[in-house]
């Protein structure tokens, strides 16, 4: 749910048009502004949603709060004023305000694992009473900030104190893109090469890819920091993590990690705008790319306030100007006449505060202009959305009998269809000459598993475009589906096609057949049991008979996806997680390309068939990539149809050779497979990654075990299929 879901309504009308008028995007469509100061809460928050936005992310700590050291309170006088609250009231907003109008912001100077004992013990007294006053008012969210590269142990033990005390608060972890130290270097390398000066300077490349020789972290890659923290807090779904998107960015590899990280929003700050001919704000082309790809995946946007001291939300005093309202919200009372000193620095407060305002306006009106942008999700899309990175069991084929709805969604994808009739008449011309055609030869055509007849269609279709004659048997195990065969043979007046109920493996036809036609690929090929399925009905064919598809390829890649492995650890126990998933991967990057796995050729001449497969696989990392984590494997398949003289037919959704159709969507009968790892795995920057996968057969069920043994070897998922099997 986004933020801003459920939100009080705001008496005062937006100033201009808010980014939830996009329905297609999700919790992209809620935008926040974040501040460092706010002198008058009610104020900056009316404000803030007045000015189009839906959220405000404003500290938890009074700005005027100064807190004693541990040292001072314990020796404070008892008979002394006791100290001012170090917050507001929660009275000043209402519990809906504040749970979802509201994220809270922890205090800067915070840091649990500083080097002095004293500061670190002020550290963590402060962060466990702002995380405490944070779930006091039911916050949505608190931002945190961004942890160390060289460790954040004591860090990491509060937030998982936090997280495992029952609350609903959520923990965004600020994040920059780049380390400011490599930034900084990187501008000092830019000023040195502008005034031509050959001071010794520090080399940006050198410094980025400095590794820890203890841990194997790069020293300066702020990936490395979150990772720990994830780590540490065994990946809770409650921890988040915010981009702070500055001027510079990284290489476009280290950007698509984060694809599969638990990214909850990207947080703007004015130096990633640049100006344009105009004079108007705007990002550089590789920013806008980056937005729009991560607005696609649900992620929010925050704007920073212009300059991150929050005097684009609230003046000097307490005054604020979001709206361009002038009046005094601080300060003096009304019936006090100000010096003419105290009213000039009033004045000047003022427009300084327009003029923040009006910048960081033009900053947001630009975003929402970025997000309009975005192109509509087109039917197919939207059908898909509700698949989207949601963990599905694969199918069961030869236990169980699919229900009409399975099969008409299957029905509504004309691309893989329209790939087997190309498959059939590609055959077809090359088994039957033209003068064989003119004399009348028929050719025996079998489809088994034909479902409701989709195949039987295209295999018609093909024969009537070449001219060729079939003699059609539909051959179909669900008795359900029968009845829709044969309603549609006397429907259709198909008089060259016979149906025979029956399962494949034990059916009898009454002739063989030189075409065997099937459709019973999973998403990694072999997984729905086509090998045992196509093995037991090769005594259907005849000796030279051709089987379509005539053989298929599983594809297997490491994979970041955080939501996934979340999801199936939420499941509470092992067998969820030793379960291959069928999934429309959404949140997810690959840390390599896929590599090669089983292959499996039809009709299978060999003398003993063997379908069980075994395949040691490496995936060779370039020295120069980056950090990664590795919660799985997504799996693919690339089927060969049908090559021969006539044409060369594939259907596939691996990545390279994905099958697209005719107006260029994607084939979505069929969704990647995802392999969970029980543990993720931190993948060192240049490390190769090694994984070993068995293809495992009994007598009554085949199952898969697997298991990786680089960077770090892990247990072997699946054993002896106690988890998950398919029967036969």
């Amino acid at each position: 749910r986004g933020i801003a879901a459920g939100r009080a309504p705001s008496t005062r009308a937006p100033a201009f048009m808010p980014l939830a008028r996009r329905t297609d995007l999700g919790d992209s469509a809620y935008a926040g502004l974040e501040v460092d100061v706010c002198g008058d809460l009610q104020r900056c928050l009316a404000d803030t949603l007045a000015g189009g936005l839906d959220f405000l992310v404003a500290p938890l700590a009074h700005p005027r709060h100064r807190r004693p050291s541990a040292a001072a309170a314990a020796s404070r006088d008892p008979s002394a004023p006791a100290p001012a609250p170090f917050a507001r009231s929660d009275l000043l907003l209402n519990s809906a305000q504040w749970s979802s109008q509201v994220v809270g912001k922890t205090s800067p100077w915070i840091d649990a694992d500083s080097p002095s004992a004293p500061y670190r013990a002020d550290s963590e007294a402060a962060l466990r009473q702002e995380l405490g006053w944070a779930a006091h008012l039911s916050l949505h969210a608190v931002l945190l900030p961004p942890p160390r590269l060289l460790g954040a142990a004591n860090y990491a033990r509060i937030v998982c104190q936090f997280l495992g005390a029952l609350s609903h608060t959520a923990l965004w972890v600020r994040v920059p893109l780049v380390d400011p130290a490599v930034e900084a270097a990187e501008a000092s390398t830019a000023t040195n090469l502008t005034t031509n000066l050959t001071r010794r300077r520090v080399d940006p490349e050198s410094l980025a890819s400095a590794v820890d020789a203890c841990t194997r972290r790069r020293l300066h890659d702020p990936f490395e920091a979150w990772a720990g923290l994830r780590a540490a807090c065994e990946g809770h779904p409650q921890l988040g993590v915010c981009l702070h998107v500055g001027a510079s960015l990284p290489g476009d590899a280290e950007l698509a990690r984060w694809i599969g990280e638990p990214v909850r929003a990207l947080i703007v700050a004015e130096d990633a705008f640049t100006t344009n001919k105009r004079g108007f704000p705007v990002l550089p082309r590789r920013h806008q790319e980056f937005l729009t790809s991560m607005l696609r995946r649900n992620v929010q946007v925050v704007l920073r306030a212009t300059g991150g001291d929050g005097d684009g939300a609230s003046g000097a005093g307490g005054e604020s100007y979001i709206g361009g309202d002038e009046s005094r919200i601080g300060g003096e009372s009304p019936g006090v006449e100000p010096t003419p000193a105290e009213a000039a620095a009033q004045a000047a407060a003022r427009n300084e505060g327009r003029d923040g305002w009006n910048s960081t306006r033009r900053r947001w009106e630009y975003l929402v202009y970025l997000f309009r942008k975005i192109p509509d999700a087109t039917e197919q899309e939207l059908v898909e959305a509700g698949y989207r990175d949601y963990l599905q069991a694969p199918l069961q084929p030869l236990m169980d009998n699919l229900e009409s709805a399975t099969y008409e969604t299957f029905e509504k994808d004309a691309s893989k269809y329209t790939c087997y009739e190309e498959a059939v008449l590609a055959c077809l011309k090359d088994r039957v000459s033209d003068d064989d055609a003119a004399a009348g030869k028929e050719t025996v055509l079998m489809v088994v598993g034909a479902g409701r007849g989709p195949l039987v269609r295209a295999s018609l279709r093909a024969s009537a475009r070449c001219g060729r004659r079939l003699r059609v048997y539909a051959v179909e195990k669900n008795p359900n589906a029968v009845i829709t065969l044969q309603s549609l043979v006397a429907a259709e007046g198909w008089s060259n096609v016979s149906v025979i109920g029956g399962d494949m493996r034990s059916a009898d036809p009454p002739e063989k057949a030189d075409v065997l036609v099937s459709e019973l690929l999973g998403s990694f090929g072999d997984n729905e049991l086509s090998p045992e399925c196509l093995d037991g009905a090769q005594r259907f064919l005849k000796d030279d008979g051709v089987s379509i598809p005539q053989a298929y390829t599983s594809y297997l890649a490491p994979v970041t996806c955080a939501k996934l492995w979340n999801d199936a650890k939420a499941y509470g126990d092992l067998a969820h997680m030793e379960t291959p998933y069928v999934v429309k991967l959404h949140r997810c990057a690959l840390i390599s390309d896929p590599a090669e796995v089983f292959t499996f050729e039809h009709p299978n001449r060999a003398d003993v068939v063997d379908n069980s497969r075994y395949a040691k696989l490496r995936w060779r990392r370039d020295p120069g990539s980056h950090a990664a984590t590795m919660h799985g494997f997504a799996g693919y398949f690339d089927a060969k149809l049908y090559e021969g003289p006539a044409g060369n037919v594939h259907c596939s959704i691996y990545p390279p050779t994905h099958t697209m159709g005719p107006g260029g969507e994607p084939m979505f009968s069929w969704f990647p497979i995802y392999f969970p790892l029980r543990y993720p795995v931190h993948v060192p920057a240049g490390c190769d990654v090694e994984a070993h996968m068995w293809r495992c057969v009994g007598p009554s069920k085949v199952w898969y075990e697997w298991s990786v043994t680089a960077p770090d070897v892990g247990p072997i998922h699946n054993v002896n299929g106690r988890s998950y099997w398919v029967g036969l």
